[in-house]
């Protein structure tokens, strides 16, 4: 498991992450939370090089404002 990053806002139905660590997430990749609950799909990376913010699309029945300050990961 893959640490993606933590969930600093969220903005236009996306969940939106400051990257953690040197690798940059691949767009559809699947992202989980600590309790390997499927969270979404990353749609975007932007920002900086050196620490991106990743753009994930929630499933369905996903609630953003309760993925705040939560650390994410890649399956």
């Amino acid at each position: 498991m893959n640490r993606v990053g933590e969930v600093v806002r969220t903005a236009q139905g996306l969940a939106i992450l400051r990257a953690t660590g040197d690798d940059r997430p691949e767009i559809g990749l699947a992202v989980i939370d600590e309790s390997l609950d499927p969270v979404g799909r990353v749609v975007d990376v932007f920002g900086p090089a050196e620490r991106p913010y990743v753009a994930v699309d929630p499933d369905g029945d996903v609630r953003l404002p309760g993925l705040l300050g939560q650390v994410l990961y890649a399956r």
